[in-house]
């Protein structure tokens, strides 16, 4: 089961869509003009098209499998005094005071770029169900870091 939020199983499904609608159709049509031309054996149109169609249908079939699990999780009923999934956290790295704000979400929906981190990301793991002010060591690549839970917010 993979519990993500509202707007990530609504990008999922407009993912879904967009594949199995418009860039799947496009794939066939270039199958047909390739078996078009002739000889199969030699036809790197036909090849292409196919290895396309093949990495189309992999990806359709794993939105499918992400969906079919997928659980939107209720927002009110999360506890807003500790960290959880979907739950946005202020924190201060205590090895050079640099602040960071990260939303933990289902790995589906993380995107660093934006601050959503996987839970299941070494950083999320080790702030479960922590509280304001609790000091966390997380072991990460780099060593081992100590942050400090500053703000939980929903």
């Amino acid at each position: 089961m993979e519990y993500m939020s509202q707007e990530g199983y609504d990008k999922l499904v407009a993912e879904l869509h967009q594949l199995e609608y418009v860039e799947y159709p496009k794939v066939k049509e270039a199958l047909i003009e390739a078996r078009e031309k002739g000889d199969l054996s030699e036809n790197f149109e036909y090849h292409a098209a196919r290895r396309e169609q093949s990495r189309l249908l992999g990806r359709i079939r794993f939105k499918q499998k992400v969906l079919e699990y997928a659980r939107v999780i209720d927002t009110n009923r999360l506890a807003s005094d500790v960290v959880g999934l979907l739950t946005k956290v202020d924190l201060t790295n205590l090895g050079n005071q640099c602040q960071m704000t990260y939303m933990i979400v289902s790995p589906h929906e993380s995107n660093l770029q934006e601050k959503k981190i996987s839970i299941k990301s070494p950083i999320a793991q080790a702030l479960l169900g922590k509280k304001v002010g609790d000091i966390v060591e997380v072991h990460v690549p780099a060593g081992v870091q100590k942050f400090r839970i500053d703000k939980i917010q929903l």
